[in-house]
This record gives C-alpha cells, structure tokens and sequence, in this order.
C-alpha cells in the first residue's frame, strides 16, 4: 500500500490516530518527571491542506474537516479537546488550512523538559520536519530509517515515554516489520509505551499482525479499530495497537471511538479490545 501522507493528511485515519496519540501524552504529563516520545516515521511535520497534494485526495474534508465543525458533546469534547487545540494552534484565524502531524500534536502535549525525537528517512519530508521543528529546544530531528532509529534510541534516557510506531506502508513486509521491531523494543525497553497504527485494508493483515503479537508475549496490549467502508483506494479502516496503554485509556476510547464515527459521514464502526490484558 502507497501511503504517501501529503495526499492522506487530516483524513480519518489521522483523526483517529492523533486524538489516542493525543489523550496517551495527557497521561504521561500528569506525573512531574520528564518523558521522551520518540516517533520513528515522522513525516514531514506539517501538511497545506489548501494545496494540491491534500486537494487531489480530498480526504480531509471527511477527517479533520467534519470534526473541526462538529457539536461535540461531553464527555468527548472534553477527551478531544487536547487533540483540537493543538490543529486549532496552527490555525488561529478558525479557517482550517493546516494540520499537524504527529511530532507537532506531540509537541502541544509536551513540557519544558520533556523531549522528542522525530525520525524521517525521505529526503523532501526530513526536509519538511527539520523546518517544522526548527527552534524547539525540545525536538531533534533524525534523517534516518525509523526501523534503524527504533532499535537505538530504547531505552528512552528519561525511563519514561511513548514510541509511535507508524511507517509509511510501501513496502510489503511492514506489517511484518511492525511486529518484530515491537517484539525487539519492548524487549530492551519494557516499560515503555508503544502505539503502532496500521491500515485496514481487509482483515488479511491486521488479524495476522495481531496473532503474531499475541506471540510476543508482552502482558497488556490494547487494539483499537474504526472501519469506514470503501472511501479510497484501498483504505477501509484504521488500526492501533497500544502497548502498556495508561489506565484509563481503555474507557476513554470507548467514549472517544464512537463520537468519532458519528461524526465521519459514512457508515463506520468501532472496537476495542484486548491482544494481551495481564488482569
């Protein structure tokens, strides 16, 4: 699958991924000490929604731009807010023209200790990400290989902190990568959270992904999926995998889940469930 994220940003499946990415950060910003968020296929840090690449996919009309105008109620509003101030930081005039990727939704969460590092190995997005970033003391860029990046930078210095997991899919054995880079970080770095997206494009995949994590034998390992129909080439749901997910994130996605799919204008579901629960 070619997921070349210019064409994709602020659809569903970003939505979906940044509003968990978004509440895990909240979690670990409630205790004092600093963490470190490494995210190993970082992008190219921010996306012109206006521009040709996002106007020829027209994806986010359907993502972020139904969200951005939605009622929410509560308890959802409050669970997205995190998520909304951050896209709403890059567009102070309230016209939606610009979405954050992943190292910047982190950078909204994050204090003046924690850290980031942000790994992008295409030579056009890496260029992207180091303007993105440039000036924040508490981000650095890498132009490397996220695989290559994974296995050096755990453990994180600080012993706490999140790694996001979320390649490009253009390669055909990165489902199978996704697995076996978990399988290896978590074992050097087990008390680390990890979120690992993955498309849906049939079942195929994702349900042979979540065998082979079942495998691994790591004790708390929470999916959560929302499958959206056929809106694309290809694309019919977005998946992730959290790996010693905060307390609370559990009920949290069950309120957060299906707020987001009545917000999306198709016929959507949503699940969340348990890989591996230790309890």
């Amino acid at each position: 699958m070619n997921y070349r994220h210019e064409f994709h940003a602020g659809n569903f499946a970003d939505v979906h991924k940044h509003a968990v990415l978004a509440r895990i950060l909240v979690h670990l910003a409630v205790k004092p000490a600093a963490f470190r968020v490494i995210d190993t296929h970082g992008g190219a840090g921010r996306y012109d929604l206006r521009g040709e690449a996002a106007t020829r996919g027209r994806e986010w009309p359907n993502g972020i731009g139904r969200l951005w105008r939605a009622p929410l109620l509560q308890p959802a509003a409050a669970l997205l807010k995190p998520y909304m101030d951050a896209v709403a930081a890059f567009n102070p005039g309230g016209e939606l023209r610009t979405y954050p990727g992943s190292p910047l939704i982190a950078l909204s969460a994050m204090r003046p200790q924690d850290r980031l590092i942000a790994c992008e190995l295409e030579p056009r997005a890496a260029a992207g990400l180091k303007v993105a970033l440039r000036g924040d003391a508490r981000a650095k860029v890498l132009a490397m290989d996220g695989w290559t990046a994974l296995g050096a930078m755990v453990p994180a210095k600080e012993r706490r902190g999140l790694v996001l997991i979320d390649p490009p899919f253009e390669a055909e054995d990165e489902f199978t990568k996704l697995s076996s880079a978990l399988g290896t970080a978590h074992r050097k770095w087990p008390t680390g959270i990890y979120l690992l997206w993955y498309p849906i494009k049939d079942r195929n995949a994702p349900d042979a992904l979540a065998r082979r994590l079942r495998r691994l034998a790591i004790a708390k390992m929470l999916r959560c999926e929302i499958s959206s129909g056929s809106i694309g080439p290809g694309l019919t749901g977005s998946g992730l995998i959290v790996v010693n997910p905060p307390f609370k994130l559990e009920n949290e996605l069950r309120v957060l889940l299906p707020a987001l799919c009545q917000v999306f204008p198709f016929k959507s579901a949503w699940r969340v469930d348990w890989l591996a629960d230790e309890n």
